[in-house]
């Protein structure tokens, strides 16, 4: 009972401790915001409303009348580098670095940021001298993820596939699809260089690491075919569906042509009808179509093509549509018919396009990494038509 009591009598004491707590700490946030000055708070209200350039200037006015203001040095490089102004950046965050009496704890921030301008600047043999200083420090797995950006974009695929294998255990990141690319650069480089055999080697080294990687198969039909191993390039392509099938679109004139060097088109043209029921693509489409037109002719060719239009109209389905009824049609019709189609095939064309589904990067051209944003494996291979 006498328990009870004495709990009932510190509660009042415990609230008004916390109240005076409270008031302290009030007391502490107005005293320490009267001293900044007004500038500050323009500056912030400038960057709610989207309004940075004029946040900037602000911000300059309170760096200028308070140049301890270190975590505003480190805000304001920062705006200066996203907006591109890098040299105004640099200076600001080496100016940090070469300040005495500023922590290690913040030297260590500052010089990290004065790395990242250099990169952005393109000075790319600085940036990696200072994320290599780093490498002993708190901000070593950061420093790595920039070196491993700049291995990358100086194309030193070896260094990358170290510096990748370096962060994979430290990151949440496993890191086996970029590597496996890193290892199809390096086979691409070989093969282009005449060495096939050294290519085939990183290629290997790909698939260990990732064995869904569709382009290692894909480049090693590419060695067979080139060394006259139709059959053993048709079996690698292959296997492609297995690992996905939507990379098929991107082997399918290959496949073709070594059927055809074989003597087998018909076997081809059976095997790619029976992936296009798997997988319903318009490329996949428009080798079926392209392989019916040469082997069976243009009406067989125009029933397929009525099917398809019929069954996901598009305007490219529309164009081959338009080029099997011009080989059949009736000379008065051809040029109205030539026309039209003309007409189609050109915005089809414009229209048409590879997309990276991580930053909406649009191309032309099917991309393995995309060159905005740096994501490997972010193209589907199959065209979007806007």
């Amino acid at each position: 009972m006498e328990f009870e009591l004495w709990w009932l009598l510190a509660l009042p004491l415990f609230f008004g401790l916390g109240w005076l707590a409270a008031r302290v700490d009030i007391r502490h946030a107005m005293s320490e915001s009267r001293s900044l000055p007004a500038s500050y708070f323009k500056g912030l209200n400038y960057l709610l409303n989207e309004q940075p350039d004029k946040a900037i200037e602000a911000f300059i006015e309170v760096v200028r009348v308070d140049s301890d203001t270190v975590d505003l040095h480190f805000a304001l490089g920062g705006l200066f580098r996203k907006r591109g102004e890098v040299e105004r950046a640099i200076r600001m965050h080496h100016n940090l670095v070469e300040r005495d009496d500023l922590p290690d704890e913040q030297k260590l921030k500052a010089l990290s940021e004065l790395g990242q301008d250099y990169l952005k600047a393109g000075i790319i043999d600085r940036a990696e001298q200072i994320f290599n200083q780093m490498e002993q420090t708190a901000y070593a797995a950061e420093a790595r993820q920039f070196l491993l950006e700049i291995y990358v974009q100086v194309k030193d695929w070896h260094k990358a596939i170290a510096a990748a294998r370096e962060l994979a255990p430290i990151s949440s990141k496993p890191y086996h699809v970029e590597i496996a690319h890193y290892f199809c650069e390096l086979a691409t480089i070989e093969n282009v260089h005449g060495h096939p055999e050294a290519g085939r080697k990183y290629l290997e080294e790909a698939l260990a690491v990732n064995r869904n990687c569709v382009r290692a198969n894909m480049l090693l039909g590419e060695i067979e075919a080139a060394s006259g191993a139709h059959e053993a390039a048709i079996a690698l392509w292959k296997r492609v569906e297995a690992q996905s099938g939507a990379y098929l679109t991107l082997i399918t004139d290959r496949l073709m042509d070594c059927y055809r060097i074989l003597g087998r088109e018909e076997e081809g043209l059976a095997w790619l009808r029976a992936a296009l029921a798997r997988h319903r693509t318009f490329e996949l489409f428009n080798a079926v179509f392209a392989g019916t037109l040469k082997i069976h002719g243009a009406e067989a060719a125009y029933q397929l093509a009525q099917e398809e239009l019929r069954r996901s109209p598009s305007l490219r389905g529309l164009d081959r549509y338009l080029e099997a009824e011009l080989l059949d049609a009736p000379a008065e019709r051809r040029q109205d018919l030539q026309i039209i189609k003309s007409l189609v095939y050109n915005y089809s064309q414009r229209q048409s396009m590879y997309q990276c589904e991580k930053c909406g990067f649009k191309a032309r051209s099917f991309f393995w990494h995309c060159p905005a944003c740096g994501s490997w494996d972010s193209f589907p291979p199959q065209k979007r038509e806007e």
